[in-house]
C-alpha cells in the first residue's frame, strides 16, 4: 500500500475511533493516533491468526487499533 493509502486509512481509522470513544481531537491527532492504531491493530490481528486484506480490511484493523490506543491513553490518563 502506498504512503498516501497510509495516511488516508490513518486519518480515517482516527477519525472512526475518536467517534466511538468520544473524543475530540484535529485532523493530527487522528492521523497520529491512527497510524499507531493500524500498527497497534496489525500486531493483536497477528496475534490472534486474523488476516485482513484490501481496503476496507485495513481499514477495520486501524480502526480497532486506534479504539485501543485511545483507551489505553484514557487509561492512563485517568479518563
Amino acid at each position: 500500500m502506498s504512503w498516501i493509502l497510509w495516511i488516508i486509512v490513518g486519518l480515517l481509522a482516527g477519525w472512526i475511533a475518536q467517534r466511538v470513544m468520544d473524543r475530540k481531537g484535529g485532523l493530527i491527532k487522528n492521523l497520529v493516533v491512527g497510524l499507531i492504531g493500524a500498527f497497534v491493530g496489525g500486531l493483536l490481528a497477528n496475534a490472534v491468526g486474523l488476516e485482513f486484506y484490501g481496503f476496507l480490511g485495513t481499514l477495520i484493523v486501524a480502526t480497532v487499533g486506534a479504539v485501543v490506543v485511545l483507551w489505553l491513553f484514557a487509561l492512563l490518563a485517568g479518563r
